[in-house]
């Protein structure tokens, strides 16, 4: 299964970009074993100013982006916020299930657009606060790579 993160707005060159680089490439390692890789790709952030026309046009962008038959699970504080191992054990059961893709889309500035919020097939929250997407791209990017130690039995994770 191909674990994606779609994010609108870029991570500048610095210290955000290398450690969302590092816990990715631990992720990508971890995950060959248990047939899940991990890829990133990055949007432009609509230019149509602020509001409902930005994030109408960043959730196009990133709907028209979907792999065919992907799961979209959509990045938002009103989301469930799992524990880690809740998180992993999500993961592995849809890797087992047979999914092929699994896209984790985080908004732009103004957040998801409408038609994003309905194409999703569950939202996830990092808490109720709301977080800029360098941050957000970093903690996925953490608990992607948890996940990956949870299902592998690594002791990277402790309760």
């Amino acid at each position: 299964m191909r674990i994606s993160i779609f994010s609108v707005g870029r991570l500048k060159t610095g210290p955000d970009r290398l450690l969302v680089e590092r816990y990715l490439e631990r992720a990508v390692h971890a995950g060959r074993s248990l047939s899940l890789d991990v890829v990133t790709r990055e949007f432009s952030e609509s230019r149509a100013g602020r509001g409902e026309d930005r994030m109408a046009q960043e959730a196009t962008m990133l709907i028209a982006a979907l792999p065919p038959g992907a799961r979209l699970v959509a990045l938002d504080e009103g989301g469930r916020a799992p524990t880690s191992v809740e998180f992993a054990r999500k993961i592995g059961r849809l890797r087992d299930d047979g999914l092929g893709d699994l896209v984790f889309a985080i908004g732009g500035a103004d957040g998801h657009g409408a038609a994003l919020k309905s194409r999703a097939d569950e939202t996830l929250a990092f808490g109720q606060m709301t977080w800029p997407h360098q941050i957000v791209r970093l903690l996925l990017a953490e608990q992607i790579y948890r996940a990956m130690t949870i299902l592998s039995g690594h002791p990277y994770h402790r309760e």
